[in-house]
């Protein structure tokens, strides 16, 4: 799998690349890639979100997307990673499973402790990556178009943690967001910095 680091880049024009992204994988003029950025702040959705989820204030930008998933926040401090990956060729039955578990891999690596959570039958979905305490600290949201995968995850390194209490983060209302940063200053130690947290990710998903 390709690394592409992008540095930060507007929501929209990320989303208009990615439909480009996955014509190449399609057509089998690209190779896996895996690529890693920030947004500016805003917060995307998916068509099954109720509006009363969304920022009501208008301090918030919202965008709907064509991802699964329900309302998610992006922005300075969170690194997101798009998957261009064809599954068609050798890639895993359960994206979003072998997602998680690389991902809980990665912050391993990095001394943050985390685990996935199974959902509960009739209740709302549990996806993405938690602490053992349960809060939430990486948010997934997929979709699949030709066998090939786009979207993907958004890791809290240093996010501004307030931001969610605007708004419900994937229509888990009452569920407590958290950060790499808060972790690691809860148990007094250093937090992992961005690039190590990006090159964490690249290795694991590289490697899985």
């Amino acid at each position: 799998m390709v690394r592409v680091d992008l540095g930060e880049i507007e929501y929209l024009e990320a989303a208009e690349a990615m439909r480009g992204w996955v014509a190449e994988r399609q057509a089998g003029t690209a190779p896996d890639r895996l690529f890693l950025l920030t947004h500016p702040p805003v917060v995307t959705y998916g068509r099954h979100t109720a509006l009363s989820d969304l920022p009501q204030d208008g301090s918030l930008p919202v965008v709907e997307v064509d991802r699964g998933g329900h309302a998610t926040y992006h922005g300075p401090g969170q690194l997101v990673g798009y998957l261009i990956m064809n599954l068609r060729e050798g890639g895993p039955g359960d994206v979003v499973r072998w997602l998680e578990l690389a991902l809980i891999d990665a912050l391993g690596d990095l001394g943050i402790p985390a685990v996935r959570r199974e959902t509960p039958k009739g209740g709302d979905s549990l996806v993405g990556v938690w602490t053992p305490g349960h809060h939430k600290i990486v948010s997934i949201g997929m979709r699949i178009r030709g066998g090939v995968t786009s979207h993907g995850f958004a890791i809290n390194v240093d996010s501004d943690l307030g931001v969610y209490e605007r708004f419900v983060a994937c229509r888990l209302d009452g569920v407590t967001m958290t950060s790499l940063r808060r972790i690691a200053d809860d148990a007094n130690r250093p937090a992992p910095t961005m690039s190590q947290v990006r090159d964490a990710v690249a290795r694991r998903l590289g490697a899985r």
